[in-house]
């Protein structure tokens, strides 16, 4: 199968990602919370940035690569950590960690992921982002650190867009609740998918194994969206992030951040960088999108800047760049690519990204980021 021909765009493997999973994994990976204006927000606002050309350069070769926490790698770019993300294909966390570490990337682990720190850690080392949503135990807390750094991660990112659980509407719709529990109506979905459910069955169903030394510690009651991460943790404050600098001796991301504010306070506590996010619109739907966010925040800290929100190929990455961001992490673009192609995906996904923005950037005449030409937000 020739994947440049048949897949040369994100909306492709979207298209065929959706044919080959349940609806409800389609929901739950696609859906935002309320009108889910926000990912509308996310991709109008990148639509506006337009660029102009700059001619007579020759030929162009460009420098694709970029420098954070003192590791130049190869693209801009890396793999978000996205919540069960092994709901969406078997296999996906070590699918996309060893991809992306093939390549010298940065591979994102989430606390609520369906595969632990220690069988993913090896695989994405060095570059491995272990993603906390912060325990409110303080020896559970002290624990998944120890466990981070045991397996491999070398960047702790403290999650805190997340203060309570979000509705999620469309998710609660499809009947899905995380760990999924076999009913009628999800098992009459997975009929309709038999290759993800014959996968499915060969792993056995999702959890958080992250968590699982942990679950005795967490109550019942929770909502259709909810799971024994929220029971286990809290919102976190100023306290808690001093708690966490002194804990962890390696680069420290808050992600999450939408004022400018708020960036320049974490600065002043000692943090790495700030990951400039509204969580793709599954937290709150008032929330500007992350484009619109990113000037101010660049204006007001010098931390290196991490990006996400409605990226949706090599353009859209340099318009993040131009406006301030200093590298860009993709979420459900790694998980469209698994549900279509299985361990074929990352890879295509990465050399897809690398074309794109080594045309866009010959478009452009810069042979640097740094020589983007001058932008015109609309």
């Amino acid at each position: 199968m020739d994947l440049d021909a048949r897949f040369p765009a994100i909306s492709d493997l979207r298209a065929r990602a959706r044919s080959r999973v349940p609806r409800f994994v389609w929901e739950y990976l696609d859906s935002a919370t309320g009108d889910e204006s926000v990912p509308r927000r996310n991709r109008a606002a990148l639509d506006a940035v337009r660029f102009y050309p700059s001619v007579l350069h020759g030929e162009v070769t460009p420098d694709l690569s970029a420098e954070l926490f003192g590791h130049r790698h190869p693209l801009p770019f890396g793999a978000a950590p996205l919540g069960m993300s092994g709901l969406i294909w078997p296999g996906a966390e070590r699918m996309i960690a060893r991809a992306a570490a093939a390549e010298g990337l940065p591979a994102g682990l989430s606390t609520v992921a369906t595969r632990p720190p220690e069988e993913i850690g090896p695989i994405a080392a060095p570059h491995g982002w272990f993603q906390l949503y912060p325990p409110r135990d303080p020896e559970i807390r002290a624990d998944m650190l120890k466990r981070a750094r045991e397996a491999g991660f070398s960047v702790l990112v403290l999650t805190v867009d997340v203060p309570v659980p979000s509705r999620r509407e469309r998710q609660t719709r499809s009947g899905l609740t995380i760990p999924p529990k076999l009913t009628p109506r999800l098992v009459a979905q997975m009929a309709a998918r038999p290759r993800w459910s014959l996968a499915t069955a060969r792993a056995g169903l999702p959890r958080l194994r992250t968590l699982d030394p942990y679950v005795e510690s967490a109550g019942r009651g929770m909502s259709s969206t909810g799971h024994v991460g929220y029971m286990l943790r809290t919102s976190p404050d100023l306290d808690y992030l001093r708690w966490l600098r002194a804990h962890w001796d390696g680069p420290l991301v808050v992600k999450g951040v939408l004022r400018a504010e708020d960036a320049a306070l974490c600065e002043a506590e000692g943090v790495d960088a700030v990951w400039v996010s509204n969580h793709a619109g599954r937290q709150f739907d008032a929330a500007p999108a992350t484009a619109e966010a990113l000037p101010a925040i660049r204006a007001a800290t010098r931390l290196p800047l991490v990006f996400d929100g409605g990226v949706e190929g090599g353009l859209d990455i340099l318009r993040a760049l131009a406006l301030g961001a200093d590298f860009v992490m993709l979420g459900r673009a790694w998980h469209y690519a698994v549900a279509a192609l299985g361990a074929e995906g990352p890879g295509h996904l990465i050399g897809m990204l690398r074309r794109d923005l080594a045309a866009n950037m010959g478009q452009l005449g810069a042979r640097r980021y740094a020589d983007l030409p001058a932008r015109r937000v609309v």
